[in-house]
């Protein structure tokens, strides 16, 4: 296959002329979900492509962002993690959107693993998937760094979207003026802008030898962004689903300050709670902040602010209205 952002090929064509076997991912529940085909050469255990197929125009235009994105990286500029990032093999066409088809990488999704029997469980392995994406993010942050901006630029914007999003009777004045007393306290802070990945979670890190092989999905990046996003990101998806297997009311295995109930509990533990994880939460935003220059005392607001993107920004209406009524929580505690 060549490189190429225009649709001179068909995904049948791709199907057709691809002499292995294909499997087809089961797709998300997102409104814009996307389908995935991965393309194995014959004989060969591992995919040697993957495509992804949008299911709506949306998904079809953030597929389109997606392949721009990563046809226009600077590869020279982020060694030695150039590898660990798709590279765009050809953009075709099916039923009139663009299908994206980029390099297959190795390893194993770390959200799989995060899902094993008590992996979150662990000490051990839980620390392991931190310093894991710990690696991976500050060489990508020093290699793509661009310049300088305030740690404001987090949530410039976010109080317009959420009030249009949700309107009158979901997003109040209370609302904005948490918003607008937050971005006076971020805006005191310097911090450097570049590329930022913009959804970096274990759903989208492939992790093999305990280092990150992958990171997928860049469909929502920016060029041009805070990089505090990527950190607070990571911490805040990590957090969220610690009690997803526990019947509500129920302690968290390995968490005796944790149990399963709200949703969010699990983030609501690791920035107010005491124990092992709250300190790795704690340690992997206050390194990461400390990097790039930035107080570690402004974890709390960094947290705070990538919710409220979170709320601004998701696909799906629930999980981006559970995100403001997480931050009402936590901006309420933090207040008092």
């Amino acid at each position: 296959m060549t490189a190429t952002l225009t649709h001179r090929r068909t995904l049948s064509d791709v199907v057709h002329d691809f002499d292995g076997r294909m499997v087809c991912l089961a797709i998300s529940k997102d409104p814009n979900a996307k389908l995935t085909i991965l393309l194995f050469p014959p004989g060969g255990d591992h995919p040697q492509y993957v495509a992804k197929v949008p299911t709506t125009s949306v998904a079809a235009a953030k597929v389109r962002h997606e392949a721009m994105v990563l046809a226009s990286l600077d590869r020279g500029r982020l060694d030695p993690i150039s590898g660990t990032i798709p590279e765009v093999e050809e953009v075709v066409e099916h039923m009139g959107w663009s299908v994206l088809v980029t390099t297959a990488l190795p390893g194993r999704l770390m959200l799989a693993s995060y899902h094993n029997w008590r992996h979150t469980a662990r000490p051990l392995s839980v620390r392991e998937d931190f310093e894991a994406a710990r690696l991976w993010l500050t060489q990508f942050q020093h290699a793509s760094s661009i310049g300088a901006t305030t740690l404001a630029a987090m949530i410039e914007g976010v109080t317009a979207e959420l009030s249009q999003r949700f309107g009158d009777d979901s997003f109040t004045g209370e609302d904005a003026q948490v918003l607008v007393t937050l971005h006076d306290r971020l805006d005191r802070q310097s911090i450097g802008r570049g590329l930022v990945h913009g959804d970096f979670w274990p759903g989208n890190l492939l992790v093999s030898d305990g280092k990150v092989s992958g990171a997928i999905d860049w469909e929502i990046s920016r060029p041009d962004g805070p990089l505090t996003r990527d950190l607070a990101r990571f911490a805040i998806a990590y957090s969220l689903y610690l009690d997803r297997h526990t019947r509500s009311g129920r302690r968290v295995p390995g968490h005796a300050g944790l149990r399963a109930g709200a949703w969010g509990a699990g983030l609501e533990y690791a920035i107010k709670g005491s124990g092992w994880y709250p300190d790795v939460v704690r340690d992997f935003v206050a390194e990461g902040l400390q990097r790039l220059g930035v107080d570690p005392s402004c974890a709390g607001d960094v947290i705070l602010a990538e919710i409220a993107c979170i709320a601004a920004e998701a696909d799906d209406p629930e999980f981006a209205k559970n995100h403001l009524r997480l931050l009402r929580r936590l901006a309420w505690t933090e207040a008092q």
